[in-house]
């Protein structure tokens, strides 16, 4: 009896074991009919014959097969997105002609939109405000630095795709947009509506003891400009020191970051030494004798990145500034920005750079000479008064005492 059911058992373990087969089979057949083929393209098309042979042959099968329209401009850009997106890496990208155009205006610091800084985050590859412009739509709607954009008018976007959700929160001015924001663990929404947006990227005031104070909001075009002119009315006031605040700053054009310093440090002394990929090593100098003769202290946060880590490096490798704050965000390689003939535009990593003393910066940051945190109750506020502040009231000691 006890035989009589192992075979029946056996019987019916191959029969499953035999219909498993035979599916098998007939689904290979079945798959082969219908992609076979184009596996046979991709095979002929890849290998030692590059990238345009493998293009092409993905090319005749969508000649051949694809049932819906073309749109040839289309598949040329994101093509070039997806290649370029293949090296991995956060800084470089692809633009379109008009996305070309968007980021020029920014760089100007006139656009429409609702007024924030984002980045990538590299670790949580999510799309992370740096910070919101003062005054703008975003600040007034409470969105705070390293919140994180999770949606935006209900579409999900990851870090990868921060191009797309940027030009997807800009748009026209009395329009509104829908934000899903991802703060301390709490899913928020907010709803904002668009503005003209025009960045005032220095501003100045006296405090306490004849300090000057200079905010820079991002080193965009003109800024150092800007700049010279603030620091020759604190003069004019007759200040004896200087805070220079580049908390919340994402940073902007280098040129403009290194003028600021030539404006502080001594003639001929090195601002930045920069490496490229095959290891040539070019090093900036001060070019003119230093407007200021005072004391400086430089305010930093985990949000002051790129320019702005450029200028902490350059006051403090020199002697210049006493940093006070919080370590800063730690990007420490330079994007050169390339335009194409048909307007579109590439930005690439062409450089990493080092602070005077050679201490790198990517991944790194710098290190402030004073670590000051702000209290838990004003933390990632944009605004805070003056004796909540306790990053600027400890600038505010240390420059009494010189």
């Amino acid at each position: 009896m006890r035989e009589q059911k192992r075979g029946n058992v056996y019987k019916i373990i191959m029969l499953v074991v035999l219909v498993a087969v035979i599916t098998f089979i007939a689904t290979t057949l079945f798959m082969y009919k219908y992609v076979g083929e184009n596996v046979k393209y991709v095979q002929v098309s890849s290998g030692d014959k590059g990238i345009s042979n493998t293009i092409a042959g993905f090319r005749k099968i969508i000649d051949q097969k694809f049932l819906g329209e073309i749109d040839e401009q289309k598949i040329l850009n994101e093509t070039i997105k997806g290649y370029i997106k293949g090296l991995n890496d956060p800084y470089t990208e692809y633009m379109t002609k008009e996305e070309m155009e968007e980021f020029s205006q920014d760089v100007m610091g006139n656009f429409t939109g609702i007024g924030i800084y984002l980045t990538k985050d590299i670790e949580k590859n999510a799309v992370i405000v740096i910070s919101p412009i003062k005054d703008t739509p975003a600040h007034k709607a409470g969105i705070l630095p390293g919140d994180i954009i999770t949606k935006v008018d209900g579409v999900s976007y990851t870090g990868e795709e921060l191009t797309e959700a940027s030009n997807k929160i800009k748009g026209e001015i009395g329009t509104s947009v829908k934000l899903e924001i991802l703060r301390d663990g709490k899913t928020m929404e907010f709803e904002v509506t668009r503005e003209h947006i025009k960045i005032n990227h220095v501003e100045s005031k006296v405090l306490e003891n004849n300090i000057g104070y200079i905010e820079f909001n991002s080193f965009d075009e003109g800024c150092s400009k800007e700049f010279k002119e603030k620091l020759e009315e604190l003069k004019g006031k007759n200040i004896t020191a200087l805070v220079i605040d580049i908390r919340n700053n994402g940073g902007g054009l280098v040129t403009e970051a290194l003028d600021i310093a030539d404006f502080i440090v001594e003639k001929d002394a090195t601002l930045l030494i920069t490496t490229d990929k095959k290891g040539k090593e070019e090093i900036t100098k001060a070019k003119n004798d230093p407007m200021i003769n005072m004391p400086v202290v430089l305010l930093t946060n985990s949000s002051s990145a790129s320019a702005s880590e450029i200028l902490a490096g350059a006051l403090k490798d020199n002697g210049k500034a006493t940093i006070v704050g919080e370590k800063t965000y730690g990007k420490g390689v330079i994007q050169e920005l390339l335009t194409l003939t048909d307007g579109s535009g590439l930005k690439i990593t062409t450089n990493e750079y080092f602070t005077p003393n050679r201490n790198k910066i990517n991944k790194v940051g710098i290190t402030p000479d004073i670590e000051v945190k702000l209290d838990e109750k004003v933390q990632g506020q944009l605004v805070i008064e003056g004796k909540d502040d306790t990053q600027l009231q400890k600038a505010i000691e240390i420059l009494k005492q010189k």
